[in-house]
């Protein structure tokens, strides 16, 4: 059999030598190169890193701990009505001169509360840059007990916070009476105490600023005195809410009484001119 004719094998060879030139466009690149690749931080540049976080958080410790930018130089007080700027820093001890960072705030907070049982709350912050501030809520009296010629103040949750000489305005005295009654065998003078407090408690501002004597003779048979001789029959310290909103609709709605009896809320009564 006759061979390739030479038109036949240069034609072969064009064809493949366009057919090579299209399977390749672009630029050659050597055999067994790989493409180039973005070079990798040195080791000398995780160094500098390295160093420069140490630097800066030293210089962060020096500025918190030992410089004497960012020290405790001062106490700022507020939120008295009673107590005294004075009385509330000297119960605070707060470390003047520490830095600011390291002064203990939760242990100041105890301090103030076990010294001074009239603060309610106490928020204890620290006011950059050289400030200790102390937010003060104190204990508010809702009912007192005259004992020796001077008042135990008792706030509404049944504390007693302090003892005064001098009674507080618009306070009601609490008076217990209830020597000969079962409730004082079976429920104690503590809890016929608390009753009592949780009736002032109840009781609106302008109401409890109008008692004078809140009674306490059992459980069940708490009365209240108020101003211009009225007097109100209160039951015992259970739905005091109720109570007190049907008491404050009575003394406006019968100015001309002068006796009340809210014992059963849904029911009262009001007599007398």
């Amino acid at each position: 059999m006759a061979g390739p004719t030479t038109a036949q094998r240069g034609g072969s060879k064009s064809r493949n030598a366009r057919s090579g030139k299209s399977a390749r466009s672009g630029p050659s690149r050597p055999p067994g190169k790989r493409p180039a690749r973005r070079p990798r931080p040195t080791r000398r540049r995780f160094v500098l890193w390295a160093v420069l976080t140490v630097l800066v958080g030293g210089a962060a410790g020096w500025a918190l701990y030992g410089s004497s930018w960012l020290r405790a130089t001062r106490v700022e007080v507020s939120g008295l009505a009673v107590l005294t700027p004075e009385e509330v820093r000297a119960a605070a001890a707060v470390p003047l001169g520490e830095p600011l960072v390291s002064v203990d705030t939760d242990a100041i907070a105890e301090r103030l509360r076990k010294a001074l049982p009239r603060i309610d709350t106490v928020d204890v912050e620290r006011s950059w840059p050289h400030a200790i501030a102390l937010k003060v809520v104190e204990r508010q009296p809702r009912a007192i007990i005259e004992k020796g010629g001077k008042f135990i103040e008792i706030d509404g949750s049944g504390v007693r916070f302090a003892t005064v000489d001098h009674a507080p305005p618009n306070v009601p005295r609490l008076s217990l009476e209830a020597a000969t009654s079962p409730s004082l065998r079976r429920f104690g003078p503590a809890r016929l105490e608390r009753e009592g407090v949780r009736v002032a408690e109840a009781l609106p501002a302008a109401v409890r600023a109008a008692t004078r004597v809140i009674h306490v003779r059992s459980y069940d048979a708490i009365t209240l005195d108020l101003t211009g001789g009225r007097t109100v029959v209160w039951g015992s310290g259970e739905r005091g809410e109720a109570k007190a909103r049907t008491l404050l609709a009575l003394l406006k709605a019968a100015k001309g009484a002068n006796h009340f009896d809210v014992s059963a809320p849904s029911a009262p009564a009001a007599s007398g001119s």
